[in-house]
């Protein structure tokens, strides 16, 4: 092996990122924000067609209906199941939830009393939740007593038999429920992966030709992947489960250079996986070793993967190995097992004086983790000292990139402003494609913007827009170029351009809202050509939506009737196997959830759709799609506990929609409760106040108790910040000490400077998250 090993990196992700601060990784003083990001709204995809923006591209909230499909003997008959069995879908769902006695002997009760597809759909149901239960032999029984009706479902009740049957032992049960599946059930779900478990069922019963039998097909296709699939470290290897079995199957038949090349494939191609784990168990049990380089990519993907631990203990063992290794290679492994005790917060200064002494990258490396602990330590002048180390001895070294962002952002949060500019300034110029790039950029131009800079700052914000023409930093560049246009170079009829341009490419931005009081402001301006940087960006799309869906489509009626049987985990993979469903699919999902109370599953399924929603108008998306994106569960409670508080009850649903996604039940790993993620101890406190007494932690997790002191607690920050709604949420997430600190500095000329001027990346971004979503929901419900 030769000198200068050097650590394989999907990403940088080893300086602090982003600001690594108390907010950062969520150690709120009342709660921990949540969960979406602007950017999966932002994101494009095919649920819908684009086309180029015209003048008759505004299109009416009604959106027009799905592609007709025409009813079926097959359609008939799942609707009819469908509507037997929609008495059983609360019970289900309450068993699949809660798997109490009572549910199950309420579902129990269903089945015995309904024939036909309604007391299947009950076995269905009974056997799910018995799987959850580890109950294997009782789900086998409840799913043969759901597949021996002919049911609807009869797909799913023998496929999740034979799987229940599987992990009971039974495999000599499992067998024929699988042998000739696709011939039983043409276009199910299950019948790529019925070969898979039936091998599974012959490996338990010691069979491993029948099981290299049924495999054979699949495993022809595999041969057929693109070369190189097994061993690069950034790409999983396809349809894992397979490969996995069939290293199995060869391995019990004797074959072992076949086995061993799948469990090498497994290792290297899905390295974070529980499979990888096994597989290499199974090469070191027969006696297969991994080279050194493979071990070493094996190492560097679990530290991509932020499994630190794990990736030390590779590291140091490899290390210790010897096999096939130089002393620079076994140098630079010690290296990387620090960086690992750095990321997990174990590194010591002694550590770091005991690393060997090296003249590769681990020389910039072994100086870059100096500087953290520089960082760590508070000692901003001794890691300043080390930043100029690496720009000088190691210019184009990623250790110096990851330094520079660290100390850039350490500068930040120190409100040390010149010395941040000047290091975000210098990661772009040393590395202007990096990871890094866009964000330092945009970061040295707010630092020059505060520090009356104003050409610099100007300069530097249309270079973002040109540059990096899709980055998340696009909208902020727009509007504080717009308003340098405004106040600094008073050429109102330029920014009001730029204003405009913002307006159209990001209308439901927090930025665009701001972008529009601007535009009011200005009033009527001078026509003026576009400043060149606003041509840089995209041409603004729509989005061609449906507002319904086709109700004759046999996996739509499927998974409507597996919501019913409470198999809530195959609805959208049901759903997506229908041609169409990338015109519908997302709203028939979040229809179906909706349809059932599972308000944040429905939520999710329009986050994950792909669509627009902060870039088009509210009339150019069907009204449907936005009540499912922005709902309103407890509406009665919500409403009136925010009127008893004085607050406008859009604020306060955009609040939970950001902390909780309206789960009422979720407990974060911030112990924060409920809809409005309370601490047992504001909420104890505010309990007290009201005359609730005899307060338990439990009671956080009922939607009125939560709704009632969640009010009560929101209206006192607002009161403690004088009104002030942006320091009052900043508040909520970071806790009162910081934004004391932010607001007494008292040096921001409105309050979107103050915001931006958050270092707190998660603080600053959920403030104008819910800023933002209070003024969708007026949009979508009140139609200002």
């Amino acid at each position: 092996m030769s000198k200068g090993w050097t650590m394989v990196t999907a990403t940088l992700l080893i300086a602090a990122l982003a600001i690594n601060s108390p907010a950062q990784t969520a150690k709120k003083k009342h709660s921990t924000a949540s969960k979406g990001t602007a950017a999966a709204s932002r994101s494009k995809s095919a649920h819908g067609k684009t086309a180029a923006h015209t003048a008759a591209a505004s299109k009416s909230r009604h959106g027009h209906p799905a592609r007709a499909v025409p009813e079926t003997a097959e359609s008939r008959r799942l609707h009819a199941a469908f509507v037997a069995s929609s008495t059983l879908r609360p019970m289900a769902q309450q068993l699949a939830s809660t798997r109490s006695v009572a549910a199950y002997a309420g579902v129990a009760a269903y089945a015995r009393s309904h024939s036909g597809d309604a007391g299947s759909a009950a076995q269905l149901a009974l056997g799910h939740a018995y799987m959850m239960d580890h109950r294997y032999s009782e789900a086998e029984a409840a799913y043969r007593a759901a597949g021996s009706r002919d049911a609807a479902l009869a797909d799913y009740a023998d496929y999740l038999a034979a799987q229940a049957a599987v992990n009971a032992n039974h495999p000599a049960e499992a067998a024929p429920l699988l042998e000739h599946f696709a011939e039983r059930h043409p276009g199910s779900l299950f019948e790529p992966s019925a070969p898979v478990l039936l091998a599974k069922a012959y490996l338990t019963a010691n069979d491993p030709q029948n099981a290299l039998r049924v495999l054979a097909p699949l495993e022809a296709r595999l041969n057929t992947a693109p070369p190189g699939i097994e061993a690069t470290p950034t790409q999983p290897p396809t349809n894992l489960d397979l490969r996995m079995t069939l290293a199995r199957a060869y391995q019990a038949s004797g074959n072992l250079a076949k086995a061993a090349g799948f469990y090498r494939g497994i290792f290297l191609g899905a390295p974070v996986s529980s499979e990888a784990a096994t597989a290499h168990q199974q090469l070191d049990a027969m006696n297969v070793p991994l080279t050194p380089v493979e071990r070493k990519e094996h190492a560097d993907a679990l530290f991509n993967a932020k499994q630190y631990g794990e990736a030390a203990n590779e590291y140091r063992s490899l290390q210790r190995s010897g096999s096939g290794l130089n002393q620079a290679d076994r140098d630079a492994l010690q290296i990387y097992a620090a960086v690992c005790d750095l990321r997990l917060k174990k590194l010591t200064r002694r550590d770091v004086s005991n690393l060997p002494v090296t003249s590769d990258d681990t020389a910039a490396l072994r100086v870059y983790l100096q500087s953290e602990l520089a960082r760590s330590e508070g000692n901003a002048a001794e890691q300043d000292d080390l930043v100029h180390q690496l720009v000088d001895r190691y210019p184009q070294s990623r250790w110096t990139e990851e330094a520079l962002y660290s100390a850039g952002n350490n500068h930040l949060v120190r409100r040390d402003t010149l010395q941040a500019a000047d290091d975000f300034a210098s990661l772009v110029e040393h590395f202007p494609r990096s990871t890094y790039a866009p964000n330092a950029h945009w970061k040295a131009a707010w630092m020059y913007y505060r520090l009356h800079h104003w050409a610099d700052a100007a300069r530097i914000m249309d270079e973002q827009i040109s540059r990096y023409a899709g980055g998340a930093e696009i909208p902020g560049a727009l509007y504080w170029r717009g308003r340098l246009y405004e106040e600094e170079e008073h050429n109102p009829a330029q920014a009001a351009n730029y204003y405009r341009a913002l307006d159209a490419h990001f209308v439901n931005t927090y930025y665009g809202m701001l972008a529009r009081q601007r535009l009011a402001s200005l009033g009527a301006q001078p026509a003026v050509a576009p400043a060149p940087a606003i041509a840089s960006l995209p041409a603004v799309g729509s989005y061609d939506l449906v507002d319904s869906v086709p109700e004759n489509d046999v996996h739509l009626i499927k998974a409507r009737l597996l919501a019913n049987a409470a198999l809530n985990e195959y609805i959208r993979p049901e759903i997506a196997l229908s041609p169409t469903s990338k015109e519908w699919g997302a709203l028939a999902e979040a229809e179906i959830y909706q349809s059932f109370g599972e308000t944040t599953r429905s939520l999710q399924a329009m986050k994950r759709s792909g669509i627009p929603f902060l870039s088009l108008p509210v009339s150019q998306i069907p009204l449907p799609y936005w009540r499912l994106a922005f709902p309103q569960p407890y509406w009665a409670a919500l409403s009136s506990n925010a009127q008893a508080n004085g607050l406008d009850p859009f604020l306060v649903a955009a609040l939970i929609r950001q902390e909780s996604e309206f789960n009422a039940g979720v407990v974060s790993y911030a112990n924060a409760y409920g809809l409005m993620q309370m601490l047992p101890s504001t909420g104890k406190q505010i309990a007290k106040r009201t005359g609730d007494r005899k307060f338990a932690t439990s009671e956080l997790l009922d939607p009125n108790k939560n709704l009632k002191w969640g009010t009560i607690y929101l209206r006192q920050a607002i009161d403690r910040w004088d009104g002030h709604v942006e320091y009052a949420l900043a508040s909520y997430n970071a806790g009162d000490t910081p934004v004391k600190a932010w607001v007494g500095a008292n040096d921001y000329r409105d309050m979107p400077e103050w915001v931006e001027s958050i270092p707190y990346t998660q603080t600053r971004e959920y403030v104008q998250a819910i800023v933002r979503n209070r003024e969708l929901y007026r949009a979508i419900y009140s139609g200002k």
